[in-house]
Formats: structure tokens, sequence, C-alpha cells
């Protein structure tokens, strides 16, 4: 008995393949399929054959030599990302043979890398650094089915539209530029059929969300070193509004409110939509913003995202932060009514810290989000705000452990030692743990184990393998990880 997704309760790679061969067999000869495809597959299935794909004659075009595919690579912004995705995916390539594929944005494979005997088959199967792996030139596969549709996807055996790659399974997640939101290419894991296993799809997409991460953080260094350098071009304007902007248009730094997060710069002026005209001066890198004063003002409005990688979000403008102003923002939505210098001081460096060094970061801090936000004497948030670690305290307080847990996306700033910070952070993984823990509901705290804070915790997953059904196909992923944590 299979379900509709093509799958057996059992999740038997093998016998799944037999049941999608003829599947295929019946959709494309035209006969009556033992149940109709996932719906991926039957929307990519058309667009491949709409670009004329054979499915008995197509092999994917080998498009660049191995010289060029190494200049691509030195050029292509996911170089950077390589060390990362080794460490999360080649170990499971090596142990379940399988290979860890990284493409450019058209998907030609940049990298393949991983068990040898299938990288040999790989590579008689044209599945090859320098060849191509687009939809309509390969059809159905999971690399160029997720540069198509945007988003992660996995393909089994005969899902793929070219029969002779139905003896492979693979999966693939996108990865984004942080700047433009533009694809950059894919991370997949492919192998030989038998090796398939549902897990794999959601570790190859938390590999892709892991390179996103890692080129914001390298964005926000790169930012930080543009606002260090040009910040004296935005104080200049001696209170009048302005913003520094990136080469692309980004507003990194600002001195006014109801700015979008990026404006076009092919011109020496810019309509705002508030009918502001501004006024654009290049600068030795990027661009400074000159803007009229606004004619009425509101209270600004702040989000703070400070799970993952830290933004605030003002008025609808996303603002990368520093380490320390994201420590000093933290420290002041945890301190509604304020703080003075000296307890901000030692909230954020410690025994160490003097006010001396906070006010220089909060002259920073209102330079790049404007004075309106920023209070002084006693220091304070004067926006409307709302911050991701408060919500989950919210939720747990509340009771609510699966909400907590679904917007428990990380640690708070994991990397930061700040006092008011690190006693934060242990304070609210402990209380969400403890609320996943004794909710009562595997659904909820198998949501917590599949993410990178949950992932070595061993009560977690014993829990888990006790309380999960021996029917459930999750149970064999968490006691797989458990032997690997004891």
């Amino acid at each position: 008995m299979a379900t509709t997704d093509g799958r057996s309760p059992a999740v038997d790679p093998v016998e799944r393949a037999r049941l999608l061969v003829r599947v295929h067999e019946a959709v494309l000869g035209g006969g009556r399929a033992p149940l109709a495809p996932r719906t991926v597959i039957a929307e990519s299935w058309r667009r491949s054959l709409d670009a004329r794909v054979d499915p008995d004659r197509t092999e994917a075009p080998m498009v660049y030599a191995q010289r060029e595919v190494s200049e691509l690579r030195a050029a292509h912004p996911l170089a950077t990302t390589l060390p990362a995705l080794r460490g999360t995916l080649r170990g499971l390539a090596d142990e379940a043979s399988q290979i860890m594929i990284v493409t450019d944005a058209v998907g030609h494979i940049l990298w393949c890398e991983g068990d040898s005997a299938v990288k040999r088959a790989a590579d008689r199967a044209a599945l090859a650094e320098g060849t191509r792996w687009s939809e309509d030139t390969i059809g159905t596969n999971a690399m160029g089915t997720a540069l198509a549709l945007g988003r992660p996807v996995q393909i089994h055996s005969a899902e793929h539209l070219v029969r002779s790659y139905h003896s492979w399974t693979c999966a693939a997640s996108p990865v984004r530029d942080p700047d433009s939101g533009e694809l950059l290419g894919v991370v997949d894991v492919s192998g030989p059929l038998h090796t398939g296993h549902p897990a794999i799809a959601a570790l190859v997409e938390a590999a892709a969300r892991l390179a996103e991460a890692q080129l914001r953080a390298e964005l926000t260094a790169r930012d930080e070193r543009l606002r260090e350098r040009n910040m004296p071009h935005l104080m200049g304007l001696r209170g009048e509004p302005g913003a520094l902007l990136t080469p692309t248009g980004r507003v990194i730094a600002s001195a006014a409110g109801g700015l979008p997060r990026r404006v076009d710069v092919s011109g020496p002026e810019i309509l705002l939509a508030d009918g502001r005209t501004g006024l654009l001066e290049p600068l030795g890198e990027g661009y400074l913003l000159r803007l009229p004063r606004p004619v009425a003002s509101r209270t600004p409005r702040l989000s703070l995202s400070l799970l993952e990688e830290p933004v605030a979000v003002l008025d609808g403008r996303e603002h990368p932060l520093s380490p320390r102003h994201a420590e000093i923002l933290a420290a002041l939505a945890l301190r509604p009514t304020g703080m003075t210098g000296e307890a901000l001081a030692l909230a954020t460096h410690g025994e160490d810290g003097n006010a001396v060094t906070v006010r220089a970061e909060m002259h920073r801090l209102r330079a790049q989000l404007g004075g309106m936000v920023v209070g002084r004497k006693p220091y304070r948030l004067v926006a409307e705000v709302s911050a991701d670690f408060l919500r989950v305290r919210e939720a747990v307080d509340a009771g609510d452990a699966e909400r907590a847990v679904r917007l428990y996306r990380g640690r708070l700033l994991p990397r930061s030692e700040a006092p008011v910070v690190r006693a934060e952070r242990e304070e609210l993984h402990a209380a969400v743990r403890s609320a996943a823990l004794h909710c009562g509901r595997p659904e909820v705290l198998w949501e917590f184990a599949r993410q990178p804070h949950g992932a070595d915790d061993i009560e977690v997953h014993e829990r888990l393998a006790r309380d999960l059904p021996r029917s459930d196909p999750r149970r064999a992923s968490v006691v797989t990880r458990l032997r690997s944590l004891v």
C-alpha cells in the first residue's frame, strides 16, 4: 500500500522506486497510473517536456572544462561557504554513500564531493563538475527543480523525468544572496536510490540555511567596514536627514525616517514614496543620500531579530547590526524603563566596561537608527519595540510550548559574552527546552530536536526514542542520532 506521495509506510526506498517506475511509465505512456505523481513532480514533468527534454535520450551536457570550472568557483559567492557545507554534509555523504553537490544559479555543477565509488558512478552518469542540471536541459531533478521553484525539493528514482537517472535519489535546497535575495545556486546531496532517506532533505535544507547565515555575516562585516569608513560623511550633515548607502543602494546607516530598505542609485536624484526628493553623492565606496526634513513625525516602530543573524527592522526597513549594537539593543529591550551609562556598561561589558565606551557606541547606534529611536538620560528605546526572543519568552510564560519551540529559531546572540545577553540566553534556552520536554507532545519535541540547538541534546533524543511509536519513521532517525551522541 502506498501513500499519495509515492512512499510506502515503511519508507523502503527500493520498494518505493519500483512503484514510481510504474507511475512514470503509465503517465508518460498515456496509461492508467497506480497513483498520481506528486504535484511538484507532475508540474516539473510538464515544464521539462515543454522544453523538449527527451526521457530516453537526454544526458546532462558538459558546458565547462575543469579549468573553466576552477575559474567559476573562485569568483562564485558560495566559495566561502564550502568549509561550512563540507562540515555539515561531507560526513553524511561519505557515511551514507552519497555525494555533495553545489551549483550556480543556472544549474552548472561547480563542486561535487563525497564517496569515491558514488562519485565515479556520478561521473559516468554525467553528474559531474562542469555539467548543467537545469530543468530545461536535463528535466526533473532536485537541483534543477529547486532552482525553478526557489525552494527545497527531494526527487527519488523514477520521479526523475529522464530514465537513465531512475537509479538515483537526490535532495536540494536553494541558497539566496542576503543582499539582493536572488538565487546564488543550490546545495544538493545525491546517491544510489537505496541510500534515500526522508531526513536527508532536512539536513540539506539546514546546510543551505547555514550557508546563507554565513553570507549574511560576511555582508554584515562589509557593511560595518563601510559604515566605519564613511560615517564622517553622515555626521557631517549636522542633524539634517540623510543616509549611507551601499554600492547597490541598500541603506546601512540613516539619520532619517521613512526610507525603504533599498533605493535606486541609477541617477543623482531619487523620489521617495512620501514625495521627498533625495540627492545622491558618490563616495569612494557607496553613496551619501541627502534628504529634506520630513513634514511630520510619529513614533517609529522597531522590530529586533536577535535569535539568528542580528537585524533591526525600523519602520519596515532592515538594518543589519554589529555584535555590539545587537547586545545594546537586547539589553535595552530587556530594560524598557531605561539604563544609566554605568548600568549599560556593566550589562554589556562586565566589570571592565565604562560609560565612555558606551557613550561612543550609543552615538554610532543613533547615527544608524536615528535619534527618535534611542533616548538618553537614561538610555532607553523610545520606539514601539518588539523582539523575537521576547515573543519566545511570552509563549513560554503562557504555557504554549508549540509556539515557543516554533519561534525559538536559535540561541540569543550565540557568540555574545555580554553578561546580560549570556544570562538571558541560558535562561531562555532552558525554559524552551523544559517546555518541549514536559509538554507531552512528541511532535513538539521532534521540532526542537531538529534545530541546531537541540541536535546534540541527549535527553531530548532519549525522550523521543521512548515516546515515538516504533512504526514512526522519525524514530529511526532519532535512534541513529542518539547512537552518535552517546
